[in-house]
């Protein structure tokens, strides 16, 4: 028979695994969230009224809002999944990717921009696949971060693509865009610098 003090601590090692499989299972049912509206975002981008692309901006910044919300659960808790880790950049990635299409679609952004923003995207995963077969593993780096922020904020504006409040959300999505390119193209940048410092048989 265990002691009544060692019975304690399993116990609560036990509460403590449970709490950290709830978190990880409800970090990952936010992330999932983001999945489950692309395809709404992407219906209502199809038309060019006012009302869709409104109702289009408070749901990109729902999903933007949900991608912190996710890691921080997960942080919280200590209940970083790898199957999160796989999903979240997921999510991040086609959210841009899909609402810039359908936004060029519109006219709203040039096509050239959403070509650079999804090149840069692939290129950098591809980075991130073959270095990680040396055991690297390259993390967002805060330009990377930034990028993320600045392009939520500029598609929103983008979608809503009207005047309130006298602030012409098209003009400012745009502005806030070619900012966020210019993080996109530094923390690429940074990431193949640090590629190069890391693959072995690249040297």
């Amino acid at each position: 028979m265990k002691p009544y003090g060692g019975r304690v601590v399993l116990d609560i090692r036990v509460h403590k695994r449970k709490l950290e499989k709830k978190a990880s299972n409800l970090a990952n049912g936010i992330t999932l969230f983001r999945f489950f509206v692309l395809p709404i975002i992407m219906l209502l981008l199809l038309s060019d009224s006012p009302w869709t692309g409104f109702m289009a901006g408070v749901l990109v910044t729902v999903a933007g809002l949900s991608d912190y919300l996710d890691g921080f659960v997960a942080r919280y808790y200590n209940a970083v999944s790898d199957l999160g880790k796989f999903l979240d950049p997921l999510a991040d990635k086609l959210l841009v990717a899909t609402a810039l299409i359908m936004l060029s679609s519109l006219m709203r952004v040039h096509p050239i921009i959403v070509v650079i923003v999804i090149g840069r995207e692939i290129f950098i995963t591809g980075l991130r696949a073959i270095i990680s077969h040396e055991g690297v593993v390259m993390a967002a780096s805060d330009a990377a971060k930034w990028k993320t922020v600045f392009q939520m904020i500029a598609i929103v504006g983008l979608c809503v693509n009207e005047t309130y409040f006298g602030l012409n959300f098209h003009i400012t999505g745009l502005l806030i865009l070619y900012v966020s390119l210019g993080f996109s193209l530094y923390s690429a940048y940074g990431y193949v610098e640090s590629f190069f410092k890391n693959v072995h048989y690249l040297k």
